[in-house]
């Protein structure tokens, strides 16, 4: 197909209207059997980003969730109170020595990924946590001269090796002058010949409800080692993300950013989406001087907060996905924008579009339309390779060409080989690449094409052309059997058919030689167009795929839990890489189960574990960690609304007992049902699903009517549990919060019927109607705790409406309501992800964005808990009592641990 796109004329735009979208689910409810292998609770990003519509049920509602989590009941939350949370969190550093040890990371540095759960492949690997940017420095050949590269994890930093063609790369981490393990863009600055000068943008651009706001662009000017803000930037980037930097190579002064919409907040059961209300313009920024002074250079409408939603409706529309200078006219820019398409400067001034995406810049296209685009020079023509992503194309995406994009209006070229080529979260990860010097070689890439795995294809997550895009070959499996990761977000080169490839799972690279393996189609059940297809994708695979992640500390966790018998062995679901085992020694780190890794737990016997996906999807395991011994117990979950990762714990003193939060508390007193029954149908890997007698889990609702509906009044209404925690002197009283900040206590958790047990619902009009993200429980008191709540007080200006961020609260079962302190005192407006009370010495820990903080008993001031613990997110903490050590989930930087055995019981209450 031939489209002539007509270029449109358009000014430099600023502060332009907004609007606000909806976007249909997805739900992933079942597992995929694919040779002979069941593949649950792997969600694409769509659903990751959610749905607008409300509190939908199932993966759609993670963003929904996400949207009031941070900032509900308030629209959103203002840069001021982004930049004031971390000088808040720096001054409470500053209050002293607060504890005789430090932080040491538990890891893993080494993590390893057993075959049985790497997706497509069979062969083991490792894996690290999301990376978002490559930069390959310009100097690096195939004789691995000066071969340094830099990489930007999500949540992890920025990672430098200086030799990326080695077989075992030595990574260090560069992170001497940064404030934040954001990052979204890598650049090194084209003018500079020793290869000394790099930028890094902080902040994640892919629009997922976990990808952090950074906090400008930073220079380095001795390859990585240390950096140093660009003052301009801060006031043009801070609150959301820089995924695009590009710098002129005529000129090492003008310099233009691409920002992107992001977040603060998030936690273990999920937290932060409101985007701020005084951050800057999403858009296109140029400077003149180096960075000193940033200015507007262009923007179109972006979406602007929903108050009325649950997820505030704004998502992507109007972020710069990419901007590079055209290497054949200088000075020009080129830049994409989501759900508008391509754009470049005028000779005369302005700019212009190049490209149209069909989605128009649609506020219903939001959620799903991204463009991006990569150069291609033939000659004295320059080739541009585009994927445009839009709901209006049948397959959701699909690729274009043109090979005179300087002419007046360019005329694309649809590539009908790589339409869908990013699956169904295009806005998520779309990379496209063309190397130097071959114009008619691009790389395509996304998310695993799971239907296809074994199939038709080996899943297509990054696929090949050397056609100029007429075909396409799949680049997801090697001769190894060794896979790459089913999202795939950037693609880089370091010579002939040498790719690096970013993904969600760490960075690989092929070596450079590749083989036709279309042989096995034969084996797979195939005729005519299947065959086919088969035979042309596997005609060109590659022969070998280096795993390049040993080393790299760079694992989101979104929670941790410990063995209550040994605190040395943990659990711990991680962002799109599974749920991990350690039992004590680095060494011993392994991914136990794949998908997506949410809570987790381990049954007070010390022998029976529980896992969850997204969503209400559960795991149970009789056999330690044996990854052969999960068994799927979601099989009566998951007909309520409930969060992406639903709060999960096992029961502090009656073996077999589990909680789960949907609208209702539910709760298993066999952990989740007979174990002979359960290995035998239910196992993920060996189950006879389709002969089952009875459903995979019993697991059933306890009390009346829901928590979040009008069964227990009209205020705080609606969502889901988010918080369920059993207090560990007692076998009956339980707790509970939901997302509106509704909370619960009840005295006979136990109770047989499940029916028979009762809630009291204890929050007041004068306690937040926001997010409670974590909730302890006092080990002495059974009806002493303390809650967390994530948000900022700054948009909570209604008259009446309760401000704070840490709670002390005493529940009374005769009067059946509760005393409630504010503990907050100088915390700071900055939202807190969890809570952990360690009895020992009567400390009191709250997790943030920024770190851990510790309020000591009778002390009115948090201050830094303890030195070590890089700057970043932390999602949830777990606190053994029978070690006296505090467990901190990052989100981004792998697990972390605390020894509290030093501090002891001091005077004072909180």
């Amino acid at each position: 197909m031939i489209a002539v796109v007509t270029l449109v004329t358009i000014a430099v735009a600023a502060g332009l209207a907004h609007s606000s979208k909806t976007r249909p689910t997805h739900r992933n409810t079942r597992a995929l059997p694919i040779n002979g292998i069941v593949f649950k609770g792997k969600a694409n990003e769509a659903s990751r980003a959610g749905s607008k519509t409300g509190d939908a049920e199932g993966p759609g509602a993670f963003a929904a969730e996400q949207a009031g989590n941070a900032a509900y009941p308030a629209t959103a939350i203002g840069i001021a109170q982004v930049r004031d949370a971390l000088q808040a969190f720096r001054n409470d550093q500053q209050h002293g020595d607060n504890h005789a040890g430090s932080w040491q990371l538990v890891g893993p540095t080494t993590p390893r990924v057993p075959g049985l759960v790497s997706n497509a492949g069979s062969a083991d690997t490792t894996q690290s946590g999301r990376l978002t940017a490559i930069a390959l420095s310009p100097k690096c050949s195939t004789r691995g001269e000066d071969c340094k590269m830099l990489i930007g994890a999500a949540g992890g930093g920025v990672w430098v090796t200086d030799n990326a063609l080695a077989r075992k790369p030595e990574w260090k981490l560069s992170s001497d002058g940064l404030p934040t393990n954001a990052i979204g863009s890598i650049a090194f600055d084209p003018t500079d010949r020793k290869g000394k000068t790099v930028y890094v943008g902080t902040g994640e651009p892919n629009g997922s409800s976990d990808s952090e706001a950074g906090l400008g662009l930073f220079r380095s000017n001795d390859g990585g080692r240390s950096w140093a803000a660009l003052p301009g930037s801060v006031a043009v980037s801070a609150g959301r993300s820089i995924g695009a930097v590009a710098i002129d190579p005529t000129n090492p002064n003008h310099i233009f950013i691409g920002t992107d919409v992001a977040r603060h907040g998030s936690s273990s059961s999920n937290g932060g989406r409101f985007t701020p209300p005084s951050a800057p313009q999403v858009g296109l920024y140029e400077s003149t001087n180096g960075g000193a002074s940033f200015a507007l250079a262009f923007s179109q409408p972006s979406d602007s907060v929903a108050p009325g939603s649950a997820n505030g409706g704004d998502f992507f529309r109007g972020g710069v996905s990419n901007v590079q200078f055209d290497p054949m006219v200088a000075g020009r820019v080129w830049f994409s924008i989501f759900d508008y398409g391509l754009y470049r400067s005028k000779t005369g001034g302005g700019y212009e579009q190049a490209f149209a995406s069909p989605s128009a810049g649609s506020p219903g296209d939001s959620i799903g339309a991204r463009t991006e685009f990569a150069f291609a020079p033939m000659g004295s023509k320059l080739r541009i390779y585009l994927g445009d992503a839009s709901f209006v194309y049948d397959s959701g995406s699909e690729v274009f060409s043109t090979d005179d994009a300087e002419a007046a209006s360019p005329t694309w070229t649809h590539l009908p080989a790589g339409d869908g080529y990013c699956g169904g979260q295009c806005s998520y990860d779309m990379p496209i690449a063309s190397p130097a010097g071959s114009p008619n070689e691009v790389w395509i890439g996304g998310q695993m094409q799971y239907s296809e795995i074994g199939n038709v294809s080996n899943g297509r997550a990054v696929q090949r052309s050397t056609d100029g895009g007429a075909t396409f070959t799949d680049m997801t499996l090697d001769a190894n059997n060794l896979a790459l990761h089913p999202d795939n977000h950037a693609i880089a080169f370091g010579g002939p058919g040498i790719a690096f490839i970013g993904s969600d799972g760490g960075i690989v690279r092929t070596n450079g030689q590749f083989q036709n393996t279309s042989s096995q189609c034969a084996g797979r059940a195939l005729t005519g167009a299947d065959l086919t297809f088969c035979q042309a994708a596997l005609a060109s695979t590659p022969k070998e795929i280096v795993s390049m992640n040993d080393g790299l500390s760079t694992l989101q966790f979104q929670s941790l839990s410990v063995n209550p018998n040994n605190p040395n062995e943990l659990l711990g679901g991680t962002q799109d890489n599974g749920t991990w085992s350690f039992t004590g020694k680095q060494s011993s780190w392994f991914e136990a189960i794949g998908g997506d890794g949410g809570q987790s737990g381990i049954d007070i016997s010390g022998n029976t574990r529980m896992h969850t996906y997204f969503g209400a999807q559960t795991d149970v395991n009789f056999h330690g960690v044996d990854t052969l011994g999960w068994d799927w117990t979601g099989d009566v979950l998951g007909t309520e609304a409930s969060s992406f990762y639903v709060p999960l714990i096992a029961d502090p003193k009656v073996s077999g007992t589990w909680f789960l939060g949907q609208q209702h508390v539910w709760r298993t007193t066999d952990n989740g049902g007979d174990q002979a029954f359960l290995d035998h149908y239910c196992g993920e890997y060996t189950g006879d699903y389709a002969h089952r007698p009875a459903p995979c889990g019993d697991w059933a609702a306890i009390g009346g009517p829901t928590l979040t509906g009008s069964g227990y009044g009209s205020t705080k209404s609606g969502s889901y549990v988010v918080a369920t925690e059993r207090a560990p002197s007692d076998t009956n009283t339980l707790w509970a919060g939901t997302r509106r900040g509704r909370i619960f206590v009840s005295t006979n958790a136990q109770a047989v019927p499940g029916s028979a047990v009762t809630f009291d619902r204890i929050d007041t009009a004068a306690t937040p109607t926001r997010f409670p993200s974590g909730i302890t429980v006092d080990p002495a008191n059974p009806y002493h705790a303390w809650v967390s709540y994530s948000g900022y007080n700054a948009y909570a200006t209604a008259a009446g409406t309760a401000l704070g961020h840490v709670f002390e609260v005493t529940y009374n079962p005769v009067t059946h309501s509760a005393v409630w302190t504010d503990l907050s005192n100088d915390i700071g407006d900055q939202p807190v992800t969890d809570i952990s009370y360690d009895a020992g010495s009567g400390n009191l820990y709250a997790s943030t964005d920024w770190g851990v903080l510790q309020l000591k008993p009778g002390s009115t001031t948090w201050a830094q808990a303890a030195p070590g613990l890089p700057l970043g997110a932390v999602y949830g903490l777990t606190l053994s009592d029978k070690g006296r050590v505090l467990y901190a989930a990052t989100h981004g930087r792998g697990a972390w641990v605390l020894d509290l055995s030093n501090d002891h019981q001091e005077q004072g209450q909180h």
